[in-house]
């Protein structure tokens, strides 16, 4: 505890550092919601197993690390270096960012629609203050969330995408977080804010990748709002180190008749938090969360859901799976609250994980919070194992046992990924389950 608690004080002192330099004329409104929030910080303390949220994750590892803040150092990636994180046969504007900063000569914007704007957040505030101002920290709570706290006040960087009203965003924009060794732990804290007005449609694909084995953290805030019948597609992919943390909040703000997907998949990392938080603020609204998590060796990964219905005839759902192998752990907690004023409410929740092996483990919580009385509300979870008749069913057929396994075990990930409607970003991420997969040539063999 005492390692802990200097931890902490750690991340005060660096603040001191810290706030002169990015105290500039640009980020001079923000002051005050950065002192706010280190506070609030100062105040809540990493959470610990006896908070309700995070009673099957104990962040020890992160709070008990030194981690040194991003900084200029390491070896550059090249573009062929981030070639294997690209989406083969997909025409989209790809923003870089090396160990939290955004690296102009490694990324590449594509022609735009006239009502889109695309640039790094820090870039931004000089030349687009107003849609910043209005909705940066607004959505994602730092009084309640640590992580969050820590992000705002030490936010720098990261995307601002703005699509104007009416706009549509034909191809997608990919944001890809690069981590690259630099001798000491790095800590980044990546800021998204994504504006979809209303009547906009897009594709946001944001990427966790590492080059090179080392410890990192992530920790990453993306507010997303998006307005009248606006429909919005938000892609998270997590892939990093193994030996790196990543906590990612993602919070969307739903306007009337709006369309919002969000779809996660998590293959890396020895920790991962993945908070996703939509409101469904305006009538008509509809929400689908979908995600698919695989864990092996002692990689913990905990999915925290909370979806709120503040408004009445609004649609959400979430399906999420998860496989587990070694001695890993998940965690899916998902939570629906649905507000007093949102009758006529449709609400569908289903988690579902398949453990591979006698020491992984899954804590799996689903939760209902209603105060309306005229709501369609469900919730389910299933634990399993595979399915042995089925592996004899497909070796009878002349398929080798581990081809077998991996036959099935991918098309219980295929559940998740068939969701996913780009065709490129879909077959990429198919090749990732593929690799991480037991015995995954024979499984591409079979298909």
């Amino acid at each position: 505890m005492t390692t802990v608690m200097q931890e902490k004080d750690g991340y005060l002192e660096r603040f001191s550092r810290f706030e002169p330099r990015v105290a500039g004329r640009d980020w001079a409104c923000f002051q005050p919601v950065r002192r706010a929030a280190l506070a609030r910080f100062a105040e809540l303390g990493f959470p610990t197993t006896h908070d309700e949220d995070w009673r099957f994750t104990s962040v020890a590892p992160i709070a008990k690390t030194a981690f040194a803040p991003s900084a200029d150092g390491g070896v550059e990636p090249g573009r062929r270096d981030l070639e294997p994180f690209t989406f083969a046969g997909l025409h989209c504007s790809q923003l870089v960012f090396v160990n939290g900063r955004y690296a102009p000569a490694l990324s590449s914007l594509r022609p735009l629609p006239g009502g889109v704007v695309v640039s790094s957040l820090a870039s931004a505030l000089a030349v687009y203050p107003d849609p910043i101002e209005a909705h940066l920290a607004r959505y994602a709570d730092f009084h309640q969330d640590a992580f969050t706290a820590l992000n705002t006040a030490f936010m720098e960087d990261g995307a601002f995408i703005h699509v104007r009203r009416g706009t549509v965003l034909e191809e997608p924009i990919h944001l890809l977080y690069v981590s690259i060794p630099t001798g000491a732990p790095v800590i980044t804290h990546p800021r998204n804010l994504i504006v979809a007005d209303e009547d906009s449609q897009a594709t946001i694909v944001e990427d966790y990748v590492s080059l090179g084995g080392e410890v990192y953290f992530s920790n990453g805030v993306t507010e997303v709002v998006v307005g009248q019948n606006g429909v919005l597609s938000h892609y998270l992919v997590e892939r990093e180190s193994p030996l790196a943390f990543n906590v990612s909040t993602l919070r969307i703000q739903q306007g009337r008749s709006s369309n919002v997907t969000s779809h996660s998949v998590l293959v890396g990392d020895a920790l991962v938090r993945n908070n996703v938080h939509p409101v469904l603020a305006g009538e008509g609204g509809e929400c689908l969360i979908n995600g698919l998590f695989m864990a092996t060796g002692r990689q913990h990964m905990d999915n925290y859901m909370r979806v709120e219905h503040a408004s009445p005839h609004c649609d959400s759902r979430q399906f999420y799976n998860g496989i587990l192998d070694g001695s890993s752990r998940g965690v899916f907690h998902g939570r629906i609250v649905v507000h007093k004023d949102a009758q006529k409410t449709d609400a569908k929740q289903t988690n579902r994980n398949l453990l591979l092996s006698e020491d992984a483990q899954i804590d799996t919580k689903p939760q209902l919070e209603i105060y309306a009385d005229d709501v369609k509300c469900t919730h389910g979870a299933t634990i399993g194992q595979v399915n042995e008749e089925a592996i004899f069913y497909l070796r009878s057929r002349g398929i080798a046992k581990e081809a077998a396994r991996a036959l099935l075990l991918f098309a219980f990930a295929q559940e998740s990924l068939e969701r996913m409607k780009v065709a490129p970003i879909r077959k990429h991420l198919e090749g990732l389950v593929a690799q991480w997969l037991p015995q995954g040539r024979p499984l591409e063999d079979v298909r």
